[in-house]
């Protein structure tokens, strides 16, 4: 079996040749970087200014927003690091690098998510079976306000940086700031209420808000999850498929497979070619099939491609039946 593999480029460079280009990973790991701490720099911000009305007004509901907004604020710890580790090479042990941390992040800010939650949850709780009064109402909805528009702009950056990367975890952190603004929007409802006369309106609110941050909480934990446990897109197997066919010289496409390492791609795919190929020949259709894949696949940082000829076609072809050797019991491998 002739084996290929060629480490991956981005493919709006692919055709470009010039000095100082930066290896993709990096560079989209920089660009990563700067979305966290701009992140950060706006969630401190927004949490500094509610927690300075919640010493004015006393006001329950708001101190669990600003909790959120630090707590949101504090994801960006395990992001940066993630992505500071992802910028190292590969090592004599860590032979695939390390983005495998930025799974680790992803995990660490689904449980953030998830302790966010809890605290709505509690606080929420405590205000419907002990009402407390607050004052300063229109600064209430002031701070709620300042603190939706600022967790709906990080979620807005965050998400559209990750998708643009191939960033689970920083899209995960980005619905997690959301659910922050919607909490915002909750204490606004809620303070509104208590202006109507109706005291238990914020804790309601909050109580519906927790809802739907468990909703949010549960697809983040899929998705992280599906990272962490080598799940790839079915969509992504099928291209791969879809190129590998369209090679010229490919005479078929047995076995594909596909993970993430952080926010990077690496495949292996089997294809056969006829068997009167020379090795040399059956090279060039492999590297053309690499070519086409890093071509199409936004996110690939290197593939693996394995080359039968079609009369032996597929990992199947290469196990061996049961047979004795080297006084050894008899075995199959």
């Amino acid at each position: 079996m002739l084996e290929h593999e060629h480490a991956g480029h981005d493919h709006s460079q692919s055709h470009r040749h010039a000095h100082g280009i930066l290896d993709p990973t990096i560079t989209t790991t920089a660009r990563g970087l700067r979305a966290i701490k701009w992140s950060f720099l706006i969630l401190i911000v927004t949490a500094l200014l509610q927690s300075i009305v919640v010493i004015l007004s006393n006001s329950v509901a708001l101190l669990a927003d600003a909790i959120h907004n630090f707590g949101d604020a504090a994801t960006a710890i395990p992001l940066g690091i993630a992505f500071l580790f992802a910028r190292r090479s590969p090592s004599r042990r860590f032979t695939f690098g390390f983005g495998r941390v930025e799974d680790l992040a992803g995990l660490a800010v689904v449980l953030m998510i998830a302790a966010s939650v809890i605290v709505a949850a509690y606080q929420a709780i405590q205000r419907l079976v002990h009402p407390q009064p607050v004052s300063h109402l229109g600064a209430i909805i002031g701070a709620s306000i300042i603190g939706f528009i600022g967790n709906e702009s990080v979620a807005i950056f965050r998400i559209r940086v990750g998708r643009q990367i191939g960033s689970a975890a920083l899209v995960a952190d980005g619905y997690h700031a959301r659910t922050d603004g919607w909490t915002s929007l909750a204490v606004l409802v809620g303070a509104v209420g208590v202006r109507l006369g109706y005291p238990r309106a914020d804790p309601i609110a909050g109580l519906v808000i927790t809802v739907a941050l468990v909703v949010v909480v549960w697809g983040s934990v899929k998705m992280v999850f599906s990272r962490m446990l080598d799940g790839v897109e079915p969509e992504v197997i099928d291209q791969v498929h879809a190129i590998a066919r369209e090679v010229s010289g490919v005479t078929g496409v047995t076995d594909v497979r596909a993970r993430w390492l952080g926010h990077r791609l690496r495949a292996e795919v089997n294809i056969s070619v006829r068997p009167e190929l020379t090795i040399l020949a059956a090279h060039e259709v492999a590297k053309e099939v690499e070519h086409e894949l890093q071509h199409h696949l936004r996110f690939l940082s290197g593939a693996i491609v394995h080359v039968d000829p079609a009369t032996e076609a597929g990992e199947s072809k290469h196990l061996r039946g049961p047979h004795a050797h080297d006084g050894l019991q008899t075995h199959s491998h």
